[in-house]
């Protein structure tokens, strides 16, 4: 399955993980993002339509079309993989500089964090009886560094005693220290500005940006008792981090997490305002799920083209003011479509982020508190930005400085 591309990945991952049958009006595929189905049905001798905004518009096959040419192979008895009527896009990878920063990635990602949590102050402790606390600077260190890590609290004492003997923190601490710090609250608003604070040293090569959610599995669970199957059920909670990314380097601008059932629209304001504080915003794309004239108004006035496109029962903006961001939106939409969607998809990329974090620093959480899973949601998106910091000094001769202009 090498080679493919991200709209044949998620077709697989449809076809494998979802029952797709054939209906009288053709084949019914779920929205991977939970909103509804959609229909697909063939048209001609290997040829197929979907009511996805992907087909209608770009008329080409959609990861709903290619999930239901896999699941139809596959019932005949057919290799899935080995289709051909699917162009195969490949992508240019400048290898010497990726070996030399995966080579050098760990070297360097403790150097930076070191560096970044140097700029930490210690908050005053009112006098009284006790130990007095562990440096704020060594615990945002731990907690970060242990998801860059991946081990568990006790297994990690040891890489804290040798960030202490390299001088990257003063104190170590114990497991116990560690996690008590990891659900404290006021780690939280520390952790979400060094996100931010991690990603400025892009801020002159990015301009456009994606906003997306994503959910981090949790060890808690959920029940209810659900009256249509007559028993008590159980799912497993979950945190949903939403995200504001860089689409040419994948940088991280803004995270804000939240329970797993905070709408995403709600959420744009933030992160395009958290994004603005250091970054010049030229666009923002994002899916249907953030339309909303507040969100098109907040992108207008930060001075960038907003790229959400408008939903079924949209109707052209009769009342709207022709110069109203919402009229310039619906006519870009509909009369430079190509334009239009050519910076729309670029919001795949915050797609390509979640991928890149979880893969690599894990989707489940370890904490049992809802705080301390907020907090390792955050040391995770910190972890992603220093190694894209670490990959761009090797390709592109960026110099690490957690300075605001």
């Amino acid at each position: 399955m090498q080679g493919m591309d991200m709209r044949e990945m998620r077709a697989f991952h449809i076809a494998a993980t979802t029952r797709l049958e054939a209906g009288a009006g053709g084949w019914s595929v779920p929205s991977q993002s939970g909103d509804g189905t959609y229909t697909v049905a063939p048209i001609a001798d290997d040829e197929w339509a979907c009511t996805c905004l992907d087909h209608e518009t770009r008329l080409v096959r959609c990861k709903h079309i290619l999930a239901v040419v896999i699941t139809i192979r596959r019932e005949r008895g057919i290799d899935p993989t080995r289709y051909t009527d699917v162009v195969r896009v490949t992508y240019s990878q400048d290898w010497s500089a990726y070996n030399a920063a995966q080579c050098d990635e760990k070297r360097m990602f403790f150097q930076l964090l070191a560096d970044m949590c140097a700029s930490i102050p210690q908050p005053e402790r009112p006098r009284g009886p006790g130990r007095p606390r562990l440096p704020l600077a060594d615990m945002v260190y731990s907690i970060v560094a242990r998801s860059y890590v991946g081990v568990s609290s006790r297994r990690f004492v040891t890489d804290m005693r040798d960030a202490a003997d390299r001088g990257d923190i003063d104190h170590p601490g114990s497991f116990q220290s560690l996690l008590r710090y990891t659900k404290d609250p006021a780690l939280t608003p520390v952790l979400a500005a060094l996100v931010g604070l991690s990603a400025l040293p892009l801020r002159t090569l990015e301009t456009r940006f994606a906003v997306d959610s994503s959910g981090f599995g949790t060890t808690n669970t959920r029940t209810w008792f659900s009256t249509k199957h007559g028993r008590e059920m159980r799912v497993r909670d979950w945190r949903k981090a939403h995200a504001m990314i860089g689409v040419d380097t994948h940088i991280v601008t803004a995270v804000e997490v939240t329970p797993s059932n905070v709408n995403d629209s709600p959420m744009l304001p933030r992160l395009a305002h958290q994004t603005a504080a250091s970054f010049t915003i030229a666009e923002v794309s994002a899916d249907k799920a953030y339309l909303s004239h507040d969100n098109v108004d907040v992108i207008d006035r930060l001075g960038a083209t907003p790229y959400i496109p408008f939903k079924s029962n949209s109707v052209a903006p009769i009342d709207a003011p022709d110069g109203s961001p919402w009229a310039r939106m619906w006519h870009l939409y509909s009369y430079r479509q190509d334009e239009f969607l050519a910076a729309y998809h670029q919001r795949s990329n915050v797609e390509t982020v979640f991928s890149m974090v979880k893969a690599k620093f894990g989707d489940g959480l370890r904490s049992r508190t809802e705080t301390g899973q907020d907090n390792e949601v955050y040391a995770k998106f910190i972890a992603h930005n220093l190694c894209v910091l670490i990959q761009s000094f090797y390709e592109l001769g960026i110099d690490a400085e957690f300075t605001r202009a």
